[in-house]
């Protein structure tokens, strides 16, 4: 995507995604249940992930115990019960951690213009945060959650550039999912593909003149 400066700098806000950008999972624990209980790795998010599981917990519908229910009557079949029930834990529990490289960057930008983080998450993410020490990275967090409405609907990319007070046009919006950045420039927002730092980098660089 093809920065357009029309003020002086590209974009007047940057909208970032929260999971696969700053924040990673780390599913070692489950692949190896997973292994040991004769499934392919993968098997349990696929479950877990589909959207008639996991839309319900991501609009706060639903908790994380009755999402984990839910995984289990998926595995049904595939597993024990009780095997199902383990697994679906190990994955509602994973342990996750911070990009240090991506935060500082997030830092920075913050400092010259509104950060917000536009994330599909549960209602366990502002303790979340504060687990990782990020509750004041963003000026501001918009989670599906708590609004009621998930990416890629177009009303959650509303929502933060409202919250952002800039126009949709001037926000820059940073996410891992295809599906996720077509949706922010059909209305106008500059959208970026993250798959690793640099990605970041490079259009930070361009609003902070490095």
């Amino acid at each position: 995507m093809t920065l357009i400066n029309t003020s002086g700098r590209p974009f007047d806000a940057v909208l970032c995604d929260l999971d696969n950008v700053i924040r990673f999972y780390d599913l070692t624990r489950l692949a190896r249940l997973e292994q040991l209980a004769g499934l392919a790795e993968g098997t349990t998010t696929g479950v877990a992930y589909a959207p008639e599981t996991d839309l319900p917990l991501l609009l706060g519908k639903i908790g994380k115990e009755e999402w984990v229910e839910t995984i289990v009557r998926g595995l049904a079949g595939e597993v024990s019960e009780p095997q199902a029930r383990e697994l679906g834990t190990a994955l509602a529990e994973a342990p996750f951690r911070a990009d240090d490289e991506v935060v500082t960057m997030l830092r920075r930008i913050r400092q010259h213009m509104p950060l917000v983080l536009v994330t599909n998450a549960t209602l366990e993410l502002e303790s979340d945060l504060a687990s990782l020490g990020l509750s004041d990275l963003a000026h501001h967090v918009v989670s599906s959650a708590r609004v009621g409405v998930a990416k890629p609907d177009r009303e959650i990319y509303e929502i933060a550039a409202g919250r952002a007070r800039t126009a949709v046009e001037r926000c820059l919006f940073v996410d891992d999912r295809l599906e996720n950045i077509e949706a922010a420039v059909a209305l106008g927002m500059t959208g970026v593909h993250y798959r690793e730092p640099e990605d970041l980098r490079k259009v930070l660089a361009l609003a902070l003149g490095d």
